[in-house]
């Protein structure tokens, strides 16, 4: 088995692919309209429309309703990533600050209210 991806359904698929192209530094790979994938080194992060759940009716993810997912990016200098993005985040959740266990990390939401964790490992 391999890991594949993390898919976020949003209600706004291009303000959501725009946030995250902003974030990683990545285009996406936009094979639909309704559906992007962001893939960086590592992993790869899908953004789905409402539409691409449409066939699970009530038990279909909703859009901006997720709290108890954190979405990480390891990046090389926290504090760097935080000034390049401090313009273009809404919801800052934790400023760059240097955790108990040693990593350094930054938290904010996205455009849905989903949690991004950028972060560092103690060198």
């Amino acid at each position: 088995m391999e890991f594949a991806s993390i898919r976020i359904i949003t209600s706004d698929v291009d303000r959501l692919v725009s946030f995250y192209e902003l974030v990683t530094g990545t285009t996406a790979i936009r094979p639909a309209p309704v559906f992007a994938n962001i893939v960086t080194g590592s992993a790869t992060l899908a953004i789905g429309s409402t539409a691409t759940v449409a066939m699970l009716g009530d038990r279909a993810p909703k859009p901006g309703a997720n709290d108890s997912v954190i979405i990480e990016f390891m990046v090389d200098d926290v504090d760097a990533e935080f000034e390049r993005l401090r313009g273009g985040l809404d919801d800052i959740v934790l400023e760059p600050s240097t955790m108990p266990w040693g990593n350094r990390s930054t938290m904010f939401r996205d455009p849905d209210g989903n949690l991004v964790n950028l972060f560092s490992r103690p060198v």
